[in-house]
């Protein structure tokens, strides 16, 4: 049983490139009774965006490869489907709330189960 309490029920759009990381993830927002869809670059999430209208929440790493960063993403995410609600997370840097797009969230690399679950909870 989780620790934390229960998130509304949203599907989320899980962008990383690492493999390890975005498996990691996905476990950690499963295990809380979400549902997780996956991509490992802004290039394969545009797709599964646009042909989906439950995405409820987009993480997303910043630094990946691709025609895009995550960073540019989430703004385009803001921007197209204002409903998303946008959770960044970078290793490499760090962002305040007013560089966030659509007052998203950010999570620092490396996270802990909670403090992704928290980020998700309060972005949606």
């Amino acid at each position: 049983m989780s620790p934390h309490p229960p998130l509304v029920s949203a599907v989320v759009l899980v962008v990383e490139d690492d493999n390890l990381l975005r498996m990691l993830a996905t476990d950690i927002l499963e295990d809380e009774g979400l549902t997780v869809l996956q991509a490992a670059t802004a290039d394969e999430a545009l797709p599964i965006l646009e042909g989906r209208d439950d995405i409820g929440v987009l993480f997303t790493d910043i630094n990946m490869p691709g025609t895009m960063d995550g960073l540019t993403l989430a703004t385009h995410v803001a921007e197209r489907w204002p409903h998303v609600r946008l959770v960044v997370t970078s290793g490499r840097q760090w962002l305040t709330s007013d560089q966030m797009p659509d007052a998203g969230q950010f999570v620092q690399k490396p996270y802990r189960p909670r403090q992704l679950v928290s980020a998700i909870a309060h972005a949606t």
